[in-house]
């Protein structure tokens, strides 16, 4: 039986940061699959994002977010802002917020952490912190590549592998 690994990103609106881990970390694992060659042993994967706030429900993608997926090959139009629910933990092997603001609001939503799914995405890499919000910033580069740091150490925390920055 096929290993399935259920992750929801998760930061305040769904239009910038966690949009743009969802389809990063997609993106990585299907190339890591087809790389390895070892689409039976590699475990399948469940992706999705969502907001702690209602603000952006039903919103698109942030323009910048979509602009610099687009620039790396990846298309996020279908995607569209929801809320984190009480529901997503139980749903959810790994519920990973993008600083901790996004961590306190998530801990508020699902009544504490009792296993320990809860994390920053910036916590599976040699230098944990907050990934900045490029909504107050307008810098959706350096919040790419700190997406994109965060997604490495994820897999290869998941992979039980190294991580290599």
């Amino acid at each position: 039986m096929e290993t399935m690994i259920k992750i929801l990103f998760i930061c305040h609106g769904n239009i910038c940061r966690s949009p743009m881990a969802e389809y990063v970390f997609h993106d990585m694992v299907q190339k890591t699959r087809e790389g390895t060659g070892s689409g039976e042993s590699f475990p399948q994967f469940h992706i999705a994002s969502a907001a702690t706030s209602t603000e952006e429900i039903g919103n698109p993608v942030h323009r910048g977010t979509r602009a610099i997926l687009k620039s790396h090959g990846i298309d996020p139009s279908e995607k569209r802002a929801r809320q984190m629910t009480w529901r997503d933990y139980e749903e959810y092997d790994y519920l990973i917020g993008m600083d901790q603001w996004n961590l306190l609001n998530m801990r508020r939503i699902t009544d504490g952490d009792p296993e320990e799914k809860l994390s920053r995405l910036l916590d599976f890499t040699d230098a944990p912190g907050d990934i900045a919000d490029p909504w107050y910033t307008g810098d959706f580069e350096t919040t790419y590549r700190d997406v994109v740091r965060g997604c490495r150490g994820l897999l290869a925390h998941i992979l039980g592998e190294s991580y290599k920055s």
